[in-house]
């Protein structure tokens, strides 16, 4: 645990432009605002990004002037107090991260080595189809399926949704399939569309109902796994999931990778299978969820290959999977984990 004193270097809000648009039930964003916090012992400087959850209200400038609120705290902390300190957002994630980074850097060990987790190893990541029309969505898993990703995560919205996947099934017949709702599935409807999705080979249904409408699940008994998203915040959040079999960890909502490793253990701790997510980041904001999802069933960390462009140094990608990079927490850099 980091037990220097630490000083706030800079927090920035960045925008990086997407790849095209990207396009859930809620609507579409060409852009994200990013909130990038950067640290220092007066030797050693750590960074961490956030990405606000819009749907909570977050902006990546509240986000800034939150941490700057923290960080000028004459209280001193380390991250497990700043968990204390700080609710759940991206604001209190891109300062533990930069904590984490800090520390990697003035022990020299990398994080996984200072949270106990083993050196990582290549992951088979999702990339992510968004809705649109079957035909449109049809090209999309083609190309993806071109690039090398074997596993196609696809945006759906309720109506139209089986023709959706109809098509996408036709332009990747080998891909494994898994679908996110983003809560636009209606109570009534929710057996038949699992079993029409379950018969084109979806594996996994995120969040198909409202958050706080999840009772539904209880008694379904649906035909494909059901995972929780917005629906599964943080910690606090794991005791009221009856229904659902997995749960989507995402740095941003949890609140930090200090955080997230809570929820990863006490989810492992439930018999909950365990997806790894990210909202749109660059590869500062994805490095941290990638040695957390070491330990996932699910890793949809395709964040930064959505953009248009990405930092120095990204997390590289080939043949659909992630590599490490020595952009965070590489404390001294071991090369054979790049290679």
């Amino acid at each position: 645990m980091l037990d220097a004193p630490f000083t706030l270097r800079s927090v920035m809000v960045e925008r990086f432009p997407v790849a095209g648009a990207f396009t859930i039930s809620r609507g579409a964003k060409t852009h994200v605002d990013v909130v990038v916090c950067t640290v220092t012992d007066g030797a050693h400087v750590g960074r961490g990004e956030g990405t606000p959850i819009y749907y909570h209200g977050e902006t990546a400038q509240g986000c800034a002037e939150a941490i700057t609120r923290i960080a000028s705290n004459p209280e001193a902390f380390d991250r497990e107090r700043l968990r204390a300190l700080m609710p759940p957002g991206a604001a209190r994630n891109a300062l533990d991260c930069a904590l984490w980074d800090l520390e990697s850097r003035r022990t020299g060990r990398p994080v996984w080595d200072l949270a106990g987790l083993d050196a990582p190893q290549p992951l088979r990541t999702a990339y992510t189809i968004s809705l649109d029309a079957p035909e449109a969505m049809a090209a999309a898993a083609a190309r993806a399926r071109g690039r090398g990703f074997t596993l196609l995560k696809c945006k759906l919205t309720g109506e139209g949704d089986e023709a959706r996947i109809a098509a996408v099934r036709a332009g990747a017949p080998d891909a494994a399939l898994i679908v996110d709702a983003n809560e636009s599935w209606a109570v009534a409807d929710l057996a038949a569309r699992a079993g029409a999705l379950a018969a084109l080979g979806v594996s996994l249904i995120e969040q198909p109902l409202p958050a706080g409408r999840d009772g539904a699940l209880a008694d379904a008994a649906l035909p494909v796994l059901v995972c929780a998203d917005e629906s599964c915040q943080s910690l606090a959040d794991l005791d009221r999931l009856g229904g659902y079999q997995a749960i989507n960890i995402k740095l941003d909502k949890a609140g930090g990778f200090t955080e997230a490793l809570v929820m990863a253990r006490e989810a492992r701790g439930r018999g909950l299978r365990i997806m790894v997510g990210c909202m749109l980041a660059s590869s500062l904001g994805i490095a941290p969820a990638f040695l957390l999802a070491q330990q996932a069933d699910w890793v949809d960390l395709d964040g930064a290959l959505l953009l248009a462009q990405d930092r120095d140094e990204p997390l590289i990608v080939a043949d659909g999977s992630l590599r490490w990079s020595t952009l965070w927490g590489a404390g001294a850099v071991i090369k054979s984990l790049l290679d």
